[in-house]
């Protein structure tokens, strides 16, 4: 098994995402994410566990898309539980992220918020 960065700042998720995914690395990814993570994405869906995350991010890294890093924005830390942020460079949105430390005192990603669109009108 490979072993991966891990992140040890609950901002650190969202920088080895944007590595890993670029590097067309699905097992990298879903390593960023707890085995009981939820994903809200595919955009009116829920995808729910890591096998299941690192399968649909296969799918999508499959087309070769290129993220870019996005500044995140302050972080909510809880005890062990953080959430984090980030403004999409076209302001369309949101996306947000609970993350939960680990034993090891590293952070995985527990429910993700890709896309979060404004109401219209």
């Amino acid at each position: 098994m490979t072993e991966y960065e891990k992140a040890l700042r609950p901002e650190d998720l969202t920088r080895l995402f944007v590595e890993r995914a670029n590097a067309g690395d699905a097992d990298g990814v879903a390593a960023l994410y707890a085995e009981d993570a939820v994903m809200a994405y595919p955009p009116g869906s829920v995808t729910v566990g890591r096998a299941a995350i690192r399968e649909l991010i296969g799918k999508m890294l499959a087309a070769a898309p290129r993220f870019t890093p996005e500044e995140p924005l302050p972080t909510l830390v809880h005890g062990d539980l953080a959430l984090t942020s980030t403004p999409p460079k076209d302001g369309a949105g949101a996306r947000a992220q609970v993350v939960r430390r680990q034993p090891d005192g590293s952070w995985l990603r527990v429910i993700d918020q890709p896309e979060f669109q404004r109401p219209t009108g």
